[in-house]
């Protein structure tokens, strides 16, 4: 774990959320300076648009001033005027002549608050058109506050607001909004903004709220409405988001957003065809919208229609970011999906027992694509190109199973969804739920396969299973998906990228921002890390034991422990050497977050105990296949729950070490005669269950109450995506 003093710039616009931040008076109405008939380079020379265009402008500057078109008027007919050719220039876009104009203003007369809002609302728009949004900010909060304090008024506190927003100082911007409509309150875009400010803050049942009451102000909202769809789908709660969407879709068919973030919630919840529909309907309204036509390319490859997804991958990779401008995250992606989508489409029709991703992709790519890195990989040889006789892979109807895998795979979507977590946060993935059951069911097999001296299929191999072999059943499953994400075992990247080892990194507080997904285990962590605190001052410290302990007792939060803070680190209990202590968590020096640090020798360290327990499993399960005795099967789930809760430690899976431990757990527990019928508790997550647990022991103690021929049918990867594809909603019982 880390905790440290965390001040962040911003470094991305605001985005889809925060289109149109900076409104004014006169935003509506756009005047045309340049002349139509000047050409670039023509001789003589183009006039400037101010030599141009004056005329012009104090004729609208008069016009604005006879239809009060901007705010702060004064009694002075020439200071007006001035005012307005102000607004006039921002309404043009020409920000940094508003700056200078309003600037010679405030020179005669410092305390003219229109003037200093209009040169605080310039600094503000000019702030948005460049690639750090901070750039003038400062400025602009500076002109605003003086504003405030000269003639505090609801436009003030709002504006303010919406440039503290662009900050990331969400706190500030909640308390301006809610002054500005403390002072109107009939102010709906107001209302939505202080709901984003919860929403970003990880507060969203807050947010909820406060968009709906924007909503009540405003029943037409629409990007009230999406919004609140994002609230709901962040929540994990996918039926409200969708009526969300839905309503924001019904005011506004080409809501290009609403689309958008539908589309994006469709396909995480497992819902590939739908998501589809959504991201074509987006992109016929704006055909070079990268986030919908990386979707529409990723939805396509889950699914196993590889040529339109690489053409949709390929139209994102053409997509040049310009000169100075910043990538898209899709951008960046791209590359990689659509290597791994070639690489996909030519082992579609091979065993996957027969050849392994992690052998065969190229170091390099594996390392780079795990950290989320620039595709700039020297001498990279591509993956073949699609080749014309492997066939996409086809629809599949559930009738056209036979009885016995329509069984199989109604029990594999029973057992997929008792793996859901029931915490905010979390998105039901109907996907993932029969991916993973069929991988608990898998696992079951291949133990039972293995207590009874029978041996397995690997790498093109038949030798004994060992215990990754167990686990890289569940890896290759949740790697068929979902495609976007790179699930990769860290010990088989590079020699150079293992030296330096990999960080598994989850943020429980950024500055203001809170995770919501962790709000439950804040108190647990809390508790485990000043336990930690004290045996660290214990070793290392024993003179000021004491004082450390009293100031322990007035801990409540994760600030109060920032004067006591040091690096300290958590130690897992070894249970095959004897004082031997395995570095897992650490706490160090406001970010507070979870990191679990994957070296080599940490990773060697925890293998040859999972190595240790599960060569004690397979000879005590061989024992329980020819035993009758309940304590041999309590034996054996005693160490099924040890070996996952190494697993969750070391954390050796680039993504979804979390899920592929919780299906080899219930496939394993299965195998031994344990019926599974359980849900996970409300408010707990498997793996922050074994990480903040001191010791094996103790983790079973708490857990081992709730815990709840595959591979010969689904034997590669095309028939894999065929059963994920297949739609069974009507034909599997319901079960509670």
């Amino acid at each position: 774990m880390c905790l440290c003093h965390h001040n962040d710039q911003v470094g991305s616009s605001l985005g889809a959320l925060l289109s149109d931040a900076v409104y004014f008076p006169t935003e509506s109405f756009i005047l045309q300076l340049e002349d139509p008939d000047c050409e670039e380079g023509s001789n003589p020379p183009c006039e400037s648009v101010f030599s141009l265009n004056a005329e012009k402008i104090l004729r609208q500057a008069k016009l604005f001033i006879e239809q009060k078109r901007f705010p702060f008027a004064v009694d002075n007919h020439n200071t007006n005027e001035e005012l307005a050719i102000g607004y006039v220039l921002i309404g043009n876009g020409l920000y940094d002549e508003a700056i200078k104009h309003f600037s010679l203003l405030l020179q005669g007369d410092p305390e003219v608050v229109s003037a200093i809002y209009g040169r605080g609302i310039a600094y503000g728009k000019k702030s948005l058109q460049i690639l750090s949004p901070l750039g003038r900010i400062s400025e602009a909060l500076s002109d605003l506050s003086k504003a405030i304090q000269l003639q505090p008024s609801a436009r003030l506190y709002r504006h303010r607001g919406t440039l503290l927003f662009i900050a990331e100082d969400y706190v500030a911007a909640m308390e301006d909004f809610q002054q500005s409509l403390d002072l109107k309150k009939n102010q709906p875009i107001a209302m939505l903004y202080k709901g984003l400010t919860f929403f970003h803050r990880g507060m969203l049942k807050e947010a909820i709220e406060t968009f709906k009451e924007a909503l009540k102000l405003k029943s037409d909202f629409i990007d009230a409405y999406k919004s609140l769809g994002q609230a709901y789908r962040e929540l994990g709660d996918f039926e409200a988001a969708m009526e969300s969407f839905q309503k924001a879709l019904m005011l506004n068919q080409n809501h290009i957003q609403s689309l958008q973030l539908r589309g994006m919630m469709l396909y995480h919840h497992g819902s590939l065809q739908e998501a589809v529909g959504n991201f074509k309907r987006c992109l016929q309204l704006e055909p070079y919208n990268e986030v919908c036509q990386y979707m529409k390319g990723l939805s396509h490859v889950s699914m196993g229609q590889f040529y339109e997804g690489i053409k949709a991958q390929t139209k994102v990779m053409l997509n040049d970011p310009l000169l100075g401008q910043k990538a898209s995250s899709e951008y960046l992606k791209v590359k990689y999906l659509r290597e791994y989508s070639r690489y996909l489409h030519s082992h579609l029709d091979k065993p996957v027992a027969e050849y392994n991703v992690d052998q065969d992709l190229p170091g390099n790519f594996k390392n780079h694509w795990a950290k989320h890195l620039p595709f700039l990989i020297e001498d990279y040889e591509e993956q073949p190109g699609l080749q014309p006789h492997i066939k996409d892979v086809l629809p599949q109807n559930f009738e056209s199973y036979n009885i016995e895998v329509q069984k199989l795979i109604c029990a594999a979507d029973h057992l997929g969804a008792l793996m859901q977590y029931d915490t905010p946060g979390f998105l039901p993935n109907r996907r993932i739920h029969r991916a993973m059951g069929l991988a608990t069911l898998e696992v079951m097999q291949a133990m039972q396969r293995t207590w009874s001296n029978s041996k397995v299929r690997v790498n093109g191999k038949t030798r004994q299973m060992q215990w990754r072999d167990m686990f890289d059943i569940a890896v290759k499953w949740r790697r068929i998906a979902d495609p976007d994400q790179p699930v990769l075992w860290l010990d088989q990247m590079p020699a150079r990228s293992l030296s330096r080892g990999f960080n598994n990194h989850i943020n429980l507080i950024r500055g203001q921002i809170i995770n919501i997904r962790y709000l439950a285990y804040f108190d647990n962590i809390l508790n485990f890390i000043k336990d930690r605190i004290l045996v660290y001052h214990r070793a290392y410290n024993p003179r000021g034991l004491l004082e450390v302990r009293q100031a322990l007792e007035n801990v409540n939060t994760v600030e109060d422990l920032l004067p006591i803070m040091k690096v300290i680190r958590t130690q897992d209990h070894s249970v095959c050497s004897d004082g031997v202590y395995l570095c897992g968590l650490r706490v160090g020096n406001m970010l507070f977050s979870v990191e679990t640090q994957t070296t080599e020798e940490r990773t060697q360290q925890y293998q040859s105990e999972i190595e240790s327990i599960y060569k004690d499993l397979t000879a005590k399960g061989k024992a329980l296949m020819l035993s009758t005795e309940l304590g041999d099967a309590d034996a054996v789930c005693n160490l099924i729950l040890s070996l996952v809760y190494y697993f969750c430690n070391l954390m050796p899976l680039s993504r979804g070490s979390s899920v592929v431990a919780y299906s080899v757990v219930m496939g394993a527990l299965m195998a031994s005669g344990k019926e599974v019928i359980g849900r996970i508790p409300k408010g707990k997550l498997v793996d922050f269950e074994a990480m903040t647990t001191h010791s094996p022991d103790s983790f079973i103690a708490r857990h081992i109450h709730f815990l709840p021929s595959v591979a010969g049918t689904f034997p590669t990867t095309r028939t894999m995506i065929e059963v994920l594809n297949t739609d069974s909603t009507s034909h599997c019982p319901k079960k509670s």
